[in-house]
């Protein structure tokens, strides 16, 4: 149900100098892909839609402190079902969050067809997955479209509640702050046109590993088969280096003493080259991880920090699009510095960077699921990322049972990289970067006149 819009709101967006759209860009308006307010035919299947909403005086739902809110998105099935379409990041300790701008692809919204309902759920989030249900209310793609220059509010109502309630009014209310439509690039359009994968190793050679020559330990150099260390950096980039043209990859580790004096470092070339730390290909990588096992100390802690600026500072110097960066962390998940890497990631949001946590052994990995943001965005000092920038997956669960590693490879790689494609999409949408045209096909030589 559509209600005006409160004085209470305004005031409170206004208080707050709500800018809409996503950071570092401007209020959605007439520029390039916008539709204008009750055109949603215009739209097509490329098409991708970006919104932003906050909510007002939503139910209190824990015990201590306040509710922590998200939005879940359904698109409405012909056959009266739901399909999840979209869930927002969770905004903390809140009854009145603003939650950061997101895209979704048209066709993913309302496949089609522009009245087709939309159902939003708002939950209150709890750590266990019991998320505590405040409210729902209903739209459309085309009743979104035509709000995109005017705040709309919906009333949030909770079913069960308005029965038992004859007092009942809502749950609270969610504000539609901007709604645009612009033409989706893929992926695929930015690697024609030039776009350069950057891609980076880091792995972990602290002491929690297990010494190398034993079999328990997670980098033991077994004659017959890799480690899950070997395994996952020759999964992941085997298919990744097809993406970068030169095939030369910096590879670092952390977290070991190094020869002579045995000094600490978080972030040195495995190929012990720091003029030039740079791999020929994924083989080349393998090699220097192998030769670094032999040479180093495996000791701590585990920063992950310094190597996560390492490449911040590197994609920081060309923003063009021409060029976006992906560091590899190869990690068996005991993290030491998680304020400063925290820190580190909610910094390099803004950049052209993506970055792939693989946790190794039989750790929980729960600092790792805390920075993946899947959940909750990543915070620092209040400060929230930008995007989220990181993609976090157990080994373990990618083992075939059989003990067919290039089938455990396989699923590995494509979880792993899952999230790449949308990451580097949503930098780009976020600095209105649209790719280059293709560089045009060599054309054959003309023959030479044959001489008679």
């Amino acid at each position: 149900m559509l209600v005006p819009l409160s004085s209470q709101v305004q005031r409170r967006l206004q208080n707050q100098h709500l800018q809409t759209g996503f950071p570092g860009t401007s209020v959605p308006g007439p520029g390039r892909g916008d539709r204008r307010p009750g055109q949603p035919s215009r739209a097509t299947p490329h098409d991708i839609a970006t919104m932003q909403l906050c909510a007002n005086k939503l139910d209190k739902k824990d015990f201590f402190g306040k509710s922590d809110p998200f939005l879940v998105f359904y698109r409405s099935n012909e056959d009266g079902t739901f399909t999840i379409c979209h869930k927002t990041e969770v905004v903390k300790n809140t009854l009145n969050p603003v939650w950061q701008p997101f895209s979704i692809p048209v066709r993913v919204l309302c496949n089609g067809d522009y009245d087709r309902t939309v159902k939003i759920d708002v939950y209150d989030w709890d750590r266990d997955g019991s998320h505590d249900f405040i409210g729902e209310f209903t739209t459309s793609y085309r009743e979104l479209s035509k709000a995109q220059n005017q705040f709309t509010v919906y009333e949030v109502l909770n079913p069960r509640k308005k029965c038992k309630k004859k007092k009942y009014v809502n749950s609270g209310t969610v504000t539609l702050l901007s709604f645009s439509v612009d033409s989706e690039f893929t992926f695929v359009d930015y690697i024609k046109g030039g776009t350069q994968l950057n891609f980076t190793v880091a792995i972990d050679f602290t002491a929690s590993n297990g010494n190398p020559l034993q079999p328990t330990s997670l980098h033991y150099m077994s004659p017959y088969q890799l480690s899950a260390y070997a395994m996952a950096l020759k999964a992941v980039g085997e298919i990744i280096q097809d993406y970068d043209s030169d095939k030369l990859f910096p590879a670092y580790g952390f977290g070991a003493k190094l020869p002579p004096e045995g000094r600490i470092s978080h972030q040195f070339p495995l190929n012990n080259n720091d003029e030039d730390p740079n791999c020929v290909g994924i083989e080349g990588v393998l090699e220097s991880y192998f030769q670094s096992l032999r040479t180093v100390q495996l000791y701590g802690p585990t920063y992950f920090a310094p190597v996560i600026n390492l490449v911040a500072r590197a994609a920081a110097k060309i923003s063009d699009g021409s060029q976006y960066y992906v560091l590899l962390i190869i990690t068996d998940g005991v993290i030491s510095d998680m304020t400063q890497t925290k820190e580190a990631i909610v910094s390099a949001s803004s950049l052209p960077m993506s970055i792939i946590i693989v946790g190794v052994g039989p750790a929980m990995f729960e600092a790792m699921e805390e920075l993946d943001g899947d959940d909750v965005r990543v915070s620092s000092r209040g400060r929230y990322a930008e995007r989220d920038i990181v993609q976090f997956v157990p080994f373990r669960d990618y083992v075939d049972r059989s003990g067919n590693q290039v089938l455990s490879m396989a699923r590995l790689a494509k979880d792993v990289l899952a999230e790449i494609p949308e990451q580097l999409l949503s930098y780009m949408r976020t600095r209105d970067i649209q790719p280059r045209p293709p560089p045009p096909a060599n054309p054959r030589p003309t023959p030479a006149p044959e001489h008679p």
